[in-house]
């Protein structure tokens, strides 16, 4: 089988790519080119767009003796996911650039090229696993068998015919198990540190980044009010504020003041007590049902309501225009509109959609 693995330079696309040559498939190399980056920046070790990680993803395809290429595609990535982070923030949602980039980028453009170069399947080092189930008839997603690394989290938009050409090979692995094997291999990214920030902030500033962007464009200073609407202060940009912030307010109070939302339309930073940050439910928009059919009726799930939330148990109702209003159990702290609310039955993914507003 021709297999085209996405190598990003780190340690986890280079094991998948051995793991795949072992087997004794057809492998190719795909690096995507993506952003301008700094080559000697030291604030992004592990960042997939450094240009010197082309370099090091084409050795480590040289020492297991594949063709490499490299993927040109600034353009999409600066029109699907630049436009869109920096837009999210100025509407005053907190953005998933990486969910967003699995979809548009990792999984369609890339696929292309893939497919263009004759690979029958894309391979990548996420950790999470795809199954064809023969009595549903459907491919479906489940967690990585490492909870510690699963990131089945960004995989909620997948579709079945996505699924169909995808592989994962670490899904079955834990972090040290392929940090183990790529040191057997002799691979030179085994102990290669890992990017926990946005791999296209330079200095992991990301309102410096939203500003640079759009300049004069943005409307900067504003209200800083409670829910009743009294003024308690001043903010310089709703983009520089995330639900449950309680540093940087300014504000002169006997008891500490946290973010509870953001109204992009009135321009408000809206601050209240800890207590009163808890939500019972969501509303869930542009929902993708990953693994099972559209339910038609109320269904039980754990909610998942960012990456490393422990998830809640959650009862989903089904609505009109891709929407699921989900009642969670107990009450959630910092629910964030713009970012994911998964489905989990399990370790399978049921589906998942984009955090529209708290109930």
């Amino acid at each position: 089988m021709k297999i085209a693995v996405a190598m990003s330079g780190g340690v986890d696309s280079s094991t998948a790519a051995s793991l795949l040559k072992e087997e004794g498939h057809e492998v190719i190399g795909l690096t995507m080119r993506l952003w301008d980056y700094p080559a000697d920046d030291p604030k992004k070790p592990g960042s997939c767009l450094v240009p010197a990680h082309v370099a090091e993803a084409r050795r480590v395809a040289d020492q297991i003796g594949i063709s490499h290429h490299v993927i040109s595609l600034e353009e999409p990535f600066e029109k699907e996911i630049i436009s869109y982070f920096v837009d999210e923030y100025l509407r005053g949602r907190t953005p998933n650039p990486c969910v967003i980039c699995n979809q548009r980028i990792k999984f369609h453009a890339l696929l292309k090229k893939a497919e263009e170069l004759g690979a029958e399947a894309l391979a990548t080092g996420h950790y999470a696993r795809i199954f064809w189930d023969p009595q549903a008839s459907r491919f479906k997603l489940y967690r990585g068998r490492d909870r510690r690394k699963d990131q089945s989290y960004f995989l909620f938009l997948l579709t079945q015919e996505q699924m169909g050409k995808i592989l994962l090979p670490l899904g079955d692995k834990s972090k040290t198990e392929v940090r183990e094997k790529a040191s057997r291999l002799g691979l030179p990214v085994a102990q290669k540190s890992e990017s926990q920030e946005i791999c296209f902030i330079p200095d992991d500033d990301y309102r410096k980044f939203v500003e640079t962007r759009k300049g004069k464009e943005i409307t900067m200073a504003g209200k800083i009010v409670n829910r009743q609407g009294q003024e308690l202060g001043r903010h310089q940009g709703i983009y520089a504020y995330t639900i449950g912030q309680r540093r940087g307010l300014g504000i002169a109070a006997p008891h500490p003041h946290y973010v509870l939302g953001l109204d992009a339309e009135k321009n408000f930073v809206i601050v209240g007590k800890n207590e009163e940050l808890f939500s019972a439910g969501l509303m869930a928009r542009e929902v993708n049902w990953v693994s099972i059919p559209p339910p038609e009726g109320k269904i039980e799930a754990a909610v998942q309501i960012r990456y490393h939330h422990p998830g809640a148990s959650g009862a989903l109702v089904p609505l009109e225009g891709g929407k699921v209003r989900v009642e969670m159990t107990p009450p959630q702290r910092a629910v964030t509109p713009g970012q994911a609310a998964v489905f989990y039955r399990g370790d399978e993914v049921l589906g998942g959609g984009w955090i529209e507003k708290t109930l």
